[in-house]
């Protein structure tokens, strides 16, 4: 996922226990300076903290392994599913943010207040028009690896243990799903995935998507839509999005307390500052985020709030993806991945 991770998940292993020591703060949306940036803001405000990042599923299941003796002490960045896994987990403790009246709530945990929702993206197809007319772009990401055109011209993130492509592998399955197909997916969803790695180039680990086009490697390639507004500043970049007709999977970033934590209280308090809106605002100018925070969106860039609005969103069945992407995903690796 482009918000990889730029601390060690070793950081901070030894800090539980210690109600007044540094705050432990896990999350996967820390890359690209962000993790950077919330230190610093945090420290400003107060709060002193340790930035620990994993790729979301990778972080999820961290967090689930130490509930008996939790480590981190706050959680941000993680989507939806993965929050559910871990309040069902028992991993996270509700907690009703003093902002929770700025947010839609329905866009969190409405049921029990456990996890509440910071920022909305949408995960899409990208391609610099500087090179591609918009006029001349596919306008389904099928065509990618339909037309031989695009063959080997659209990279593809085989990190299956990162949130995004995840929701990437959600995307390609939603449509297909079938109960009497394998693992709930019909033979013509199963041939989707097929095709889509077998024609693409795999991602360069340590190397970014832009970095690629840059290079005219590749094409085209997946994002999260706030990653957009930074490299097109650094690559010179128009950025391009594939709107298909069905929509494109859209994800809600959330935060929680982790259960446990000797620093409930501190992790309270960073709950309040990170997602008030004032906050929210200033990191939706720094980092081309749209925040769910209402007050806080009149500081998000025209731009992005232009492209998060146009945009449809993919009909995904959560719930369900949330039970079978653990098989979703083995089957893939073992049987699709280059």
């Amino acid at each position: 996922m482009v918000l990889a991770s730029c601390a060690s998940a070793d950081a901070g292993s030894e800090a539980g226990g210690d109600a007044d020591g540094t705050l432990i703060v896990y999350t996967n949306s820390n890359g690209d300076g962000r993790g950077e940036w919330v230190t610093a803001q945090a420290k400003e405000a107060g709060i002193d903290i340790e930035i620990v990042g994993l790729g979301g599923a990778d972080l999820a299941n961290r967090i689930v392994a130490e509930k008996n003796n939790p480590v981190g002490d706050v959680v941000f960045g993680l989507n939806n599913m993965f929050f559910e896994t871990l309040k069902d987990e028992e991993a996270v403790s509700a907690y009703e943010p003093s902002w929770s009246a700025e947010v839609d709530q329905e866009s969190g945990d409405p049921k029990d207040g456990v996890f509440w929702p910071l920022v909305e993206q949408a995960i899409v197809t990208v391609y610099d028009t500087n090179k591609i007319p918009a006029a001349d772009a596919p306008t389904e990401v099928a065509d990618l690896w339909e037309d031989s055109a695009y063959e080997a011209r659209y990279e593809v993130n085989t990190a299956l243990g990162q949130a995004t492509p995840q929701l990437v592998l959600a995307g390609l399955l939603a449509p297909y799903l079938d109960e009497d197909g394998d693992l709930g997916v019909s033979d013509k969803g199963w041939d989707q995935v097929q095709e889509y790695y077998a024609h693409g180039s795999p991602a360069e680990e340590g190397t970014d998507l832009y970095a690629r086009m840059a290079r005219g490697d590749v094409d085209f390639g997946v994002l999260p839509s706030s990653g957009i507004t930074s490299r097109d500043a650094e690559y010179g970049t128009t950025t391009g999005v594939i709107s298909p007709a069905d929509g494109v999977p859209y994800v809600t970033e959330q935060i929680a307390v982790i259960a446990g934590t000797p620093r409930e209280a501190a992790a309270e308090k960073f709950i309040d500052w990170f997602g008030s809106a004032e906050t929210q605002g200033a990191f939706a100018a720094e980092f081309a985020s749209y925040p769910v925070n209402e007050k806080a969106r009149a500081e998000a860039l025209p731009e992005v709030v232009e492209l998060i609005e146009s945009l449809p969103k993919q009909d995904i069945d959560y719930a369900l993806t949330r039970e079978n992407i653990g098989s979703w995903v083995e089957k893939t690796e073992l049987e699709y991945l280059p």
